[in-house]
């Protein structure tokens, strides 16, 4: 009886650990969501020989509705994503033509960035698709953080292997992570820095995705606006939008 005692505690701490630390990302993710956002963004992609800017606008609802829109520069100009659901679409006005892309494109290049598709469209989420375990502490820029293990659930069609996340404790910002392919290899850094009100909240502006083996690569994604909870018509995520949103 003891015996089974003692595994039932076990069993018991194990699963309110499990459970504080997918509390703490959904946190961190509502924060930096919101029920509704717009941001416009700047992304500058820096390679050892050359750099190129893009301006970006963002519009997102929950997590299930998605819209980006390609500002600049012109050649790109009139470029969007969609996500709704499960599903992503790309709107290429060259061709005039809506695009849906394969969950098999997530794990791809997001307009020639260091971001992929799934890191701009989201198509897996962080607290429902993986799994969440709490495995230390860690101090970013002199803030506390907790350092979280997310591995992905056996029916989640998502890009990563692994991903370590570093959440701030008192802000529940995301201010670090690490991304690892299937085969335990370190792929992707994310550094978020430049903290400050944005939208009324306290956010990172600043966000740097670093390739693991290339060396001199890097891209940085910064917030210029962003803005919470204004309403969003369910309509204005809709495919046949896609071509009009401006």
């Amino acid at each position: 009886m003891k015996l089974l005692s003692f595994v039932c505690t076990l069993t018991f701490i194990h699963a309110a650990i499990a459970q504080d630390a997918k509390d703490i990302v959904k946190k961190a993710d509502e924060r930096a969501r919101g029920n509704t956002s717009f941001a416009m963004i700047t992304v500058q992609t820096i390679r050892p020989k050359w750099s190129r800017a893009m301006s970006v606008k963002s519009w997102t609802k929950g997590n299930e509705l998605v819209m980006i829109l390609v500002t600049a520069p012109v050649k790109d100009k009139g470029i969007v994503y969609l996500k709704r659901g499960k599903e992503v679409w790309n709107w290429i006005p060259a061709i005039e033509r809506n695009i849906k892309l394969p969950p098999s494109m997530m794990s791809q290049s997001w307009m020639g960035t260091d971001f992929t598709n799934d890191d701009l469209v989201k198509e897996a989420s962080i607290v429902t698709d993986y799994t969440h375990s709490i495995i230390g502490d860690t101090v970013i820029d002199n803030r506390l953080c907790y350092k979280i293990k997310m591995l992905p659930k056996p029916s989640a069609a998502v890009v990563w292997g692994k991903v370590i996340l570093c959440i701030e404790k008192n802000d529940y910002l995301m201010l670090h992570a690490e991304y690892f392919d299937e085969d335990g290899n370190l792929k992707n850094t994310m550094i978020a820095g430049d903290i400050k009100l944005l939208g009324g909240r306290l956010l990172p502006a600043r966000l740097e995705m670093l390739p693991n083996d290339k060396p001199g690569f890097k891209t940085v994604l910064m917030y210029n606006t962003l803005e919470f909870e204004k309403p969003i018509d369910d309509n204005f995520f809709a495919a046949q939008n896609m071509s009009k949103v401006q």
